[in-house]
């Protein structure tokens, strides 16, 4: 008996026995029909299935062929010797051709494990075919990613095989843009902070192209060697994570509560309350939290979790909080916990909140951003994400030594994405010093002759009637202008007044078509020798037809009074008719 039997009859003691539901795909050592170690048969030979790059489409497959549902995740047993196995083509797979053909014999010692549903064997089982993580070597990742060194399997320096290499990551300019996608290939839960182990001397390792990893491929088919002394160490959460959000700190929470299956589960708002979510953002690296509401990220893909957590506020991570089982026993899709944590920027040593050096936080480790030389366009986003208007300057600080700060990319800048996930490590002495307008945003509202005022979001006038937009703002600095824009799908205009008592008024005589679409004010001040300025939110402005109205203000009296013409009509004719006795008794009933 060679060692590929050997090794699957040990893993297979606690099973009923193989599922053999085709004559070359099989499932064995598993806890059901539908579960356990995938093997294929070709030219008269059976292997288990060792790809290092299996994903969920190569799963929806042998689900297929196993009769079993569909794919839900992806999980591998490791053994400790490599073993004879069948590696998969995943363009053969992806184009419908049988597992079977589509293999390659090879050697590995991540052996692929998975769970079906078998709902179409059963018919009372739901539709999923899950693999499921289980690593019996935490360093171990099936996309040939792992980290050593730290205190945990989602902690530690970034190392990565390729031609059957593993070396660590030396990327100078490594962010935690870069970090998330490594995170997500270790199936750990979001990115939380980059750093550098500093090396005494150069040692071979790989170095990313940030463009490839950019476009979603797998970190390892982006790397070329190199050599470099500063090696990449990441810090992923182990156990939380935020999901389809606009950025690293917000979306919709999961939880990763039981480790022995490694799967995902989302938040029922009704388990999960404000000192929680203190507790999940300072897990996460953010700051505070700043919106917590259901259904905001999109509806549930993972599965509810049936427990209430009840932080104190000063945990440190939420599953150090204690918990209970939930009273509920079903949550609704709209109620999964959506969390916005705010961004950890900050300006520090200025005459206000919106000057000084410009700082940014990972895990309460505050670090200048160094400086570099930056366009006032680049200073006046920067200023934006602190909410403090516009740019004024833009300088530099020097300090006594050279420390570790944050070095910025001008274009993942200009790009929208927010400071944080901009950032990677960076030896200098130069820090970037900022002064921002601080100006406040102008209120826009509008108000009609026939509907009143409203500054809601969304506004509705009588084609035909007047209405005016008013732009205001708060005192700050004298004179100024109020600049209205206007923006539909066919055309866009501008309008400009001078601001009297900080504030102008738009009036528009006679309400049109053309002009429903959205609006905003800008102010623009000149504080010598500086031009700032601040933009409102949108307003949208639909017009609506009031004849519709008018026929049908017209035609419903008009009905009412027709029908109540008749039934007097009837009533007067039926009363003089002499009834029958019956006739009587029916009336008076």
């Amino acid at each position: 008996m060679d060692l590929l039997l050997l090794l699957l009859l040990i893993s297979g003691l606690q099973a009923e026995g193989p599922c053999n539901t085709t004559e070359s795909v099989r499932l064995v050592g598993g806890v059901s029909r539908c579960a356990g170690t995938l093997e294929l048969r070709r030219d008269g030979q059976w292997r288990a299935v060792g790809d290092p790059h299996w994903t969920l489409t190569k799963v929806s497959a042998a689900c297929e062929e196993l009769d079993c549902g569909s794919a839900v995740s992806v999980s591998w047993n490791l053994k400790s010797l490599e073993q004879s196995v069948w590696v998969l083509n995943p363009a053969c797979v992806q184009n419908g051709f049988a597992l079977t053909e589509c293999v390659t014999a090879g050697f590995s010692s991540s052996i692929a494990h998975v769970n079906c549903s078998g709902e179409h064997l059963t018919g009372n089982e739901p539709a999923a075919c899950s693999i499921m993580l289980h690593h019996s070597d935490s360093r171990f990742s099936p996309e040939s990613v792992r980290l050593v060194g730290g205190v945990s399997r989602c902690a530690g320096t970034l190392e990565l095989r390729r031609d059957g290499q593993w070396r660590a990551v030396g990327d100078p300019h490594w962010t935690i843009a870069k970090v998330s996608v490594a995170c997500q290939q270790l199936d750990c839960g979001s990115a939380v902070s980059v750093a550098w182990n500093l090396k005494s001397s150069e040692q071979s390792v790989w170095v990313l192209n940030p463009s490839c990893v950019q476009n979603g491929t797998a970190l390892m088919e982006c790397v070329t060697a190199g050599s470099s002394s500063s090696i990449v160490h990441v810090n992923c959460s182990d156990s939380v994570r935020l999901v389809n959000g606009i950025s690293l700190c917000s979306g919709r929470l999961e939880v990763k509560s039981d480790q022995s299956n490694q799967s995902w589960s989302s938040v029922c708002e009704a388990d999960f309350d404000q000192q929680d979510a203190e507790v999940v953002c300072r897990e996460l690296g953010c700051g505070a939290p700043s919106v917590l509401q259901g259904a905001l990220y999109g509806e549930v893909e993972a599965p509810m979790l049936t427990k209430e957590f009840q932080c104190g506020g000063n945990e440190s991570a939420l599953l150090d909080c204690r918990s209970s089982g939930s009273d509920r026993n079903t949550c609704s899709p709209r109620r999964a916990v959506g969390l916005t944590c705010s961004e950890p920027v900050r300006l520090v040593g200025g005459a206000s909140r919106c000057a000084g050096v410009l700082e940014v936080s990972q895990r309460g480790d505050w670090r200048p951003v160094v400086y570099f030389d930056v366009e006032m366009s680049d200073a006046s986003v920067l200023c934006r994400q602190l909410e403090c208007g516009s740019a004024l300057s833009a300088g530099e600080r020097k300090n006594l030594v050279i420390r570790t700060m944050w070095w910025i990319s001008s274009d993942c800048i200009q790009a929208g994405a927010v400071l944080r996930e901009c950032l990677a490590p960076w030896p200098f002495e130069r820090s970037l010093e900022l002064t921002c307008s601080n100006l406040f945003q102008p209120i826009i509202c509008v108000s009609s002759s026939v509907g009143g005022a409203s500054e809601e979001e969304e506004f509705q006038v009588s084609r035909g009637s007047s209405f005016t937009i008013s732009c205001s703002i708060q005192p700050q600095y004298p004179g100024g202008s109020f600049q209205l824009s206007f923006t539909s799908s066919t055309s866009a205009h501008n309008y400009t007044q001078p601001a009297v008592n900080h504030s102008a008024h738009f009036l528009f005589p006679a309400a049109e078509p053309a002009y429903q679409g959205s609006y905003s004010c800008v102010y623009h001040v000149h504080v010598f020798p500086h031009n700032f300025s601040s933009e409102s939110r949108q307003l949208t402005v639909s017009v609506s037809d009031p004849t519709v109205f008018i026929i049908r203000a017209l035609v419903l009296p008009l009905t009412v009074l027709l029908a109540n013409s008749a039934l007097y009509c009837y009533c007067k004719a039926t009363r003089g008719q002499r009834p029958s006795r019956r006739g009587h008794m029916e009336l008076d009933y």
